[in-house]
C-alpha cells in the first residue's frame, strides 16, 4: 500500500473526524473508504477475497456442463441425502481430515 500525506483545511479535517467518530473508525479510514467509494475502487468482501485465492490456488473451480447437467437430474431432497449420510457406518470426513494432518506443533 502506498502512504499519501494530505495537507486538509480544518473544516474538511473536521468533518473526516466526526465521520469517524460516528462509525467508530479513524479519520484514515474514513477518507480510505471515501476515496474508494469516489472512484469505485471498493475492496472486496473477505469472502470475495478468499473465492479468490481459493480459484488461483486451483482449488476451487466453476462446475462443469457435465456436473451442471447432473445436478440439474438430481431428485433427493436435502432431508433423504441426510439420511443417506446417517446410515453411513464409519469416521466423519472431518475426523479423517484431522487424521491425516498429524498432530499440531
Amino acid at each position: 500500500m502506498t502512504t499519501l500525506l494530505l495537507e486538509l483545511p480544518p473544516k474538511l479535517y473536521e468533518r473526516l473526524a466526526q465521520e469517524a467518530k460516528e462509525v467508530g473508525d479513524s479519520v484514515q479510514v474514513v477518507a480510505q473508504r471515501t476515496l474508494e467509494e469516489r472512484f469505485g475502487l471498493t475492496p472486496a468482501s473477505e469472502r470475495e477475497q478468499v473465492w479468490e485465492a481459493l480459484q488461483l490456488a486451483g482449488l476451487l473451480t466453476e462446475l462443469g456442463p457435465e456436473m451442471i447437467e447432473r445436478a440439474g437430474r438430481s431428485t433427493a431432497s436435502l432431508e433423504e441425502v441426510q439420511a443417506a449420510f446417517d446410515r453411513s457406518e464409519g469416521k466423519p470426513l472431518s475426523e479423517i481430515v484431522i487424521e491425516m494432518r498429524g498432530p499440531k506443533g
